[in-house]
Order: structure tokens, then C-alpha cells, then sequence
């Protein structure tokens, strides 16, 4: 995965290989039954623009992530802004995914936006952040391996 130290540190910016075709990678994205294997069960989701979801948090009490749909280019780009419910002053994040097709593979990068630093709560939610994608990042190249 790569990680670059001199990008603006409010953002959250990762990026990772997969020997898999952008048709294939777009279809872990927005695919809610595949999306479902490595990152979050949701109700609702599609990958059309206007289409508003819910990601659902397995914690204990159990939560939510209201979310939209803002931008969506098939095996190209994909954005969400969402909020999480549990916050008591919600922000919207966005969260956009971008497919390059690179040798025999994508490269598939993730921004994270919306973080005001200076702000204690976010700046603790953005450190938990940039920990918690690493996680899915790996997850999809284990569900991308098995298709």
C-alpha cells in the first residue's frame, strides 16, 4: 500500500495495487453484497449519483453511517460524503475512490476529505481513520483474489 508522509495531513490518502482488471475492482466497490465482504454490510446501497445509504457499524451499541452518493464513473471514480450518526456535531466527510488501470492490474486510491485539524474531535476521528482503512484495503485484496 502506498503511503505518502508529504500530502496534506488533512487528508486521509492511501493507494494499492491489485492483479485485477478496473471492471472487476469497481464491481468490489459498488457491489453492496461484495462491498459487504470487506468493508461494511449497508441498506441501500447503489453506485448512482443522488442515492442516499447507510453503511452499518458492528459495534456494541451498534451504529450508522448516513451516506450519498455524489459522483460515480463506472471502472473510473466513486465518491460518498457520508456522517456518522453516532457523532454529536456530525461533519461530512467525503470519500472518494479512484480505478487506474496500471500494467496488469489497478491501482486503486482512496481520499478521505473534510477533516479540520485544529478541531480536537476531528482531529481524533482522522487519526482513527487513516488506521482503519488499512484494514479494508487488505480485505479487498482478498475478496479481489477469490474472483
Amino acid at each position: 500500500m502506498d503511503f505518502d508522509a508529504e500530502l496534506n495531513p488533512e487528508h486521509i490518502e492511501l493507494a494499492q495495487f491489485y492483479p485485477r482488471a478496473p471492471e472487476i475492482v469497481w464491481r468490489a466497490l459498488t457491489d453492496s453484497d461484495v462491498v459487504a465482504q470487506w468493508f461494511l454490510r449497508s441498506v441501500g446501497y447503489s453506485a448512482r449519483v443522488g442515492d442516499h445509504f447507510m453503511f452499518l457499524i458492528p459495534s456494541d451499541p451498534p451504529a450508522e453511517i448516513a451516506c450519498e452518493v455524489v459522483e460515480s464513473v463506472p471502472a473510473s471514480r466513486l465518491r460518498w460524503e457520508w456522517l456518522d450518526m453516532r457523532s454529536a456535531s456530525p461533519v461530512r466527510w467525503p470519500v472518494s475512490w479512484t480505478i487506474t488501470a496500471h500494467g496488469r492490474g489497478t491501482r486503486l486510491a482512496l481520499l478521505q476529505t473534510g477533516f479540520d485539524l485544529s478541531d480536537k474531535r476531528q482531529k481524533m476521528a482522522h487519526s482513527g481513520m487513516s488506521r482503519f482503512w488499512r484494514t479494508p484495503f487488505a480485505r479487498l485484496g482478498t475478496v479481489l483474489e477469490g474472483r
